[in-house]
């Protein structure tokens, strides 16, 4: 999933975007946020060298080491213990927002507190868990627990006004590569507002008390790199907004309960319980029944839950593949949900590659097991089934559609799918649905040699304006869903804005 390499009407706008979306989309968001926290800490280093930052290099140096090592240890030692393999690079994730978190320090007890931290962010991993996913972000919880022994206090550094530039930089690139910037923006509007007013009601200029927030609290750094955290995120949208809201609720507002007092990590630690409670979250065991390839280079898995999941058609699964030597794509992956519900069976469908992942993917055999974190997306058809809708799909990027043109099953639902691909021996995968009542129009570089009832050629070359207004020419008064690459999409918006259609989802098929 998340690969295909198709342009549509190229603009430099566009082209600048989309060459940005690919070259954020070669490694994981794992791998992302790891080297964001690296480069941020190297920036400390640097800071702390020239006298702009309060601590010394050799207190953050240390300070790194501890939460950082331990908690690559930790992890490595539990994950033995339940014989599982270790994700090496969400330990170090977790290590280093605990560098962060806590005062870097050559005395004792405040590594001792750091380390602490580590320790019970990574036990909480396992045994905070629920069929396999984690309930509370491990940094924030691993704080609260220092925090309510009263082995030390978090500081939350990263929240410096000298290290603001570099944390909106990273914060906006892990947001942007996620699609989190409106969970963001929730977060940092309400708890910048309900800071303020108690600013302000303390006698603080407005302007001031607007400017504090972001320099004197973490409020960029905990929503970049921690509030966006996937595993411990419900799966819908709105839910994920709503969290957002409370956490900055309890984020911004003052209050003690017996040990427990207002902490950034406290504030996020009850959101995360709270998403979990209200969305049941948890994680998947898949079986393989089969794999088969479906086209030149697409390839087809279908798995057997061991127990009945509950998904929509147009949400995706993301799948994790444990093997050694991974490459910078990871372990893990987002897939398209293929099957319609009803089926009992979850299939992917996803272009080969060499990459480790696809490798080891390819290697599993019938009967073998595999996890998958949970089910996300918002990306579903509207319950009113007499709202005419449009579909525009790129390659592998018509995944989501499978599953909701098998779910319609025939149903005369008014239904358009234009799909572009950039070979015609992928059209394979429209093979076996029921499309009656949907009208097919496929853009392709040659003309396919068979085409089924209700399909259409629209010829080769770009998907433009005038092509697509005389193919759809009722598109205005269609909701329309897109689902491709990151320049397809950003490509087909505007095509789409200029024949009438007013309501645009989108789905990203990035890095990968």
């Amino acid at each position: 999933m998340r690969d295909v390499p198709v342009r549509i009407v190229p603009t430099r706008a566009v082209s600048l975007r989309g060459a940005f979306d690919t070259a954020l989309g070669r490694v994981t968001t794992y791998r992302q946020v790891l080297v964001l926290l690296l480069l941020l800490a190297g920036v400390s280093m640097l800071l702390s060298a020239s006298g702009l930052l309060f601590f010394t290099p050799l207190e953050l140096l240390c300070g790194l080491l501890v939460a950082v090592g331990v908690s690559y240890l930790a992890n490595a030692g539990v994950a033995r213990l339940f014989r599982v393999v270790p994700h090496g690079e969400s330990a170090l994730i977790t290590g280093l927002l605990l560098f962060f978190i806590f005062r870097p320090s050559t005395e004792p007890g405040e590594l001792i507190a750091t380390a602490a931290a580590a320790l019970a962010a990574s036990l909480s991993k396992y045994l905070l868990a629920v069929r396999g996913r984690h309930i509370f972000n491990p940094a924030a919880f691993g704080a609260v627990v220092v925090g309510v022994t009263g082995l030390g206090v978090s500081w939350w550094w990263a929240g410096s006004q000298v290290l603001l530039p570099v944390v909106l930089v990273g914060a906006f690139l892990v947001l942007y590569r996620t699609r989190r910037l409106a969970m963001a923006g929730v977060f940092v509007g309400v708890s910048v507002t309900v800071i303020a007013a108690g600013l302000v009601a303390g006698g603080m200029s407005i302007g001031a008390a607007l400017l504090t927030p972001f320099t004197s609290y973490p409020v960029v750094f905990l929503a970049g790199f921690m509030l966006s955290e996937p595993l411990t995120l419900p799966p819908k949208r709105w839910q994920q907004l709503a969290e957002a809201a409370v956490v900055g609720v309890l984020f911004a507002l003052p209050y003690s309960i017996g040990p427990l007092y207002s902490t950034p990590e406290l504030a996020l630690v009850v959101g995360n319980l709270l998403a979990f409670v209200a969305t049941q979250r948890r994680g998947i065991r898949l079986e393989v029944l089969s794999r088969r390839r479906i086209g030149p280079s697409i390839v087809e898995m279908t798995f057997r839950p061991s127990a009945p999941v509950r998904f929509e058609p147009g949400q995706y699964l993301e799948l994790q593949v444990p093997h050694r030597r991974a490459d910078a794509r990871g372990q893990r992956r987002m897939f398209s949900i293929a099957s319609p519900p009803a089926s009992g069976e979850l299939s992917i469908a996803y272009r080969d590659s060499a990459s480790s992942f696809k490798t080891a993917l390819g290697t599993l055999e019938p009967g073998e097991r595999v996890r998958a974190t949970g089910i996300w997306g918002d990306f579903l058809l509207p319950r009113d089934t007499s709202r005419p809708v449009l579909l525009v799909g790129a390659g592998i990027g018509v995944t989501p559609f499978l599953s909701q043109l098998a779910a319609v099953g025939g149903s005369g639902r008014d239904m358009v799918l234009v799909y572009t691909v950039a070979d015609a021996a992928e059209l394979v995968v429209l093979d076996g649905l029921d499309l009656s009542g949907v009208r097919v129009l496929i853009l392709a570089p040659e003309q396919p040699e068979r085409l089924a009832d209700g399909v259409s050629y629209l010829g080769s070359g770009r998907l433009d304006r005038d092509r697509l207004a005389a193919a759809v020419p009722d598109a205005g008064s269609r909701e329309a869903w897109v689902s491709g690459p990151p320049a397809f999409v950003d490509d087909i918006r505007p095509i789409l804005r200029a024949i009438g259609v007013r309501r645009i989802h989108k789905d990203y098929f990035s890095g990968y």
